[in-house]
């Protein structure tokens, strides 16, 4: 029987252990040295914040391992040997494979600072930062987040819950305006600071000073300006955890060289989820994907080809969700924050609510290329359809309750955005056909 070992209990490595169960018999063990279980990453700032307890962030209850006849090990490796197909454990010995998929994530990207040592700055991404954060932050009155990203906000929330002012860090002219067009990103802004939020724009870290026994006590900008704090958060990014792989012939870069299948240049060796770089990326994507959903469809496809049935990546079009205190955030396909000579916009603001549509489209050929949203949802199997098959927005315009997911006695604004492109464009869209069920609500 082939014994599969995965390094890694994340998304990534937990769906492939779960679709290789489904499609074989084969001996599954899975490492990790961060945790027993299973857990949704993405839910750690509700344990800090109060609104979940650890158990309600596992996805599968304990018996589900030992039913699905799927071991785990918890330990860190500390070194592969591809040649001898072992794995040395920092404290169970080693372990031998015949199939190995290394699905062992990130950690916080460090800016090089001084002073970034002390034990209160940190990042945030696995249980033991949390378990350090919490330690860190106990009667703290202040904390300040650098980096302007989705894991700076989530942080600055995770204090502002308990009543430690924040000061958020963004070397841009507004919060994430390198992944938000300037109306979007000028929108959040304002709303971090009616939450509270101490928002530094245009402002990047020079040093974190510490006091006599090491701990951070302040931060100094660059043009001189300190902000007094007792906790630092570090949220500039991550990196692929590969350190560990030195000296094992596995070829790296940024992250562990994969190809379409997520093969290495190693024979029966396999690498999925953020620790994971493509020797060529998909069409429209990065060659490091460091999203939770991308983690999961990587599981799904590396589990095919382990089991004999070759399969290779296919995404579909880009897609993420966050939330900014308050309003959510989805972006479907390509939506640039700055204007391209190829492609054109429709962006729709709510005169009283924080809610905005945009839609990008091809400007020779009219085909949709993507949706960014705040505040309003729209479904993504929607959205993902009219991209891959081109729709037009002519065409899209008359449908686009079919995309709406807010709930019924919402208020629709469909009509109002093809009143805009009307009169943006000058061209007049067909009248829409109804569903019966439909019912709009002013």
């Amino acid at each position: 029987m082939k014994q599969v070992v995965i390094i890694g209990n994340g998304i990534a490595g937990i769906t492939a252990a779960r679709h290789i169960r489904k499609r074989s018999n084969y001996a599954i063990t899975v490492i990790s040295g961060e945790s027993d279980h299973f857990y949704s990453r993405t839910a750690l700032m509700y344990l800090y914040m109060g609104h979940m307890a650890y158990y309600n962030i596992k996805p599968y209850e304990d018996w589900f391992w030992p039913k699905n006849r799927i071991g785990l090990v918890r330990d860190w490796v500390t070194q592969v040997d591809t040649k001898h197909k072992k794995l040395r454990l920092q404290e169970k010995g080693e372990i031998s494979y015949d199939i190995l998929l290394i699905a062992s994530g990130s950690h916080p990207r460090k800016g090089g600072w001084p002073g970034e040592e002390a034990p209160n700055v940190q990042g945030l991404y696995s249980l033991q930062d949390l378990e350090r954060m919490e330690q860190q932050t106990k009667g703290i009155e202040r904390g300040v987040v650098i980096g302007g990203g989705l894991i700076g906000v989530e942080m600055a929330e995770m204090l502002h819950s308990r009543n430690i002012a924040v000061s958020l860090v963004v070397r841009e002219k507004e919060y994430w305006s390198n992944v938000l067009p300037p109306e979007e990103a000028a929108i959040i802004s304002l709303h971090l600071r009616r939450q509270g939020i101490d928002l530094q724009l245009e402002s990047e870290l020079e040093e974190i000073i510490q006091d006599e026994k090491g701990n951070a006590k302040a931060v100094r900008l660059k043009g001189g300006k300190q902000v007094d704090c007792q906790f630092v958060g570090i949220t500039i990014g991550v990196v692929p955890n590969i350190s560990f792989l030195e000296g094992s012939g596995i070829e790296t870069n940024r992250g562990i060289l994969v190809d379409s299948c997520f093969r290495t240049n190693q024979p029966d060796v396999y690498a999925i989820g953020d620790c994971a770089e493509y020797h060529q990326p998909p069409a429209g994507r990065k060659s490091l994907e460091q999203i939770w959903y991308t983690g999961r469809i990587h599981g799904e496809t590396v589990a095919s080809t382990i089991c004999g049935t070759p399969l290779t990546y296919k995404p579909g079009p880009w897609f993420n969700s966050a939330k900014f205190f308050d309003i959510e955030y989805q972006v479907y396909g390509e939506v640039p924050n700055l204007p391209k000579e190829d492609t054109e916009t429709l962006f729709w603001q709510h005169l009283e609510h924080e809610q905005t549509i945009r839609i990008a489209w091809n400007k020779s050929s009219g085909a949709v290329k993507g949706f960014s949203l705040l505040g309003i949802r729209y479904r993504h199997e929607v959205c993902a359809r009219w991209i891959k098959t081109s729709a037009t927005i002519d065409s899209i315009l008359p449908a686009l309750g079919e995309a709406n997911f807010d709930p019924e006695f919402h208020r629709r604004h469909e009509q109002e955005i093809r009143d805009l492109y009307e009169k943006q464009t000058g061209r007049t869209l067909a009248t829409p056909v109804r569903k019966k069920f439909w019912k709009i609500f002013g």
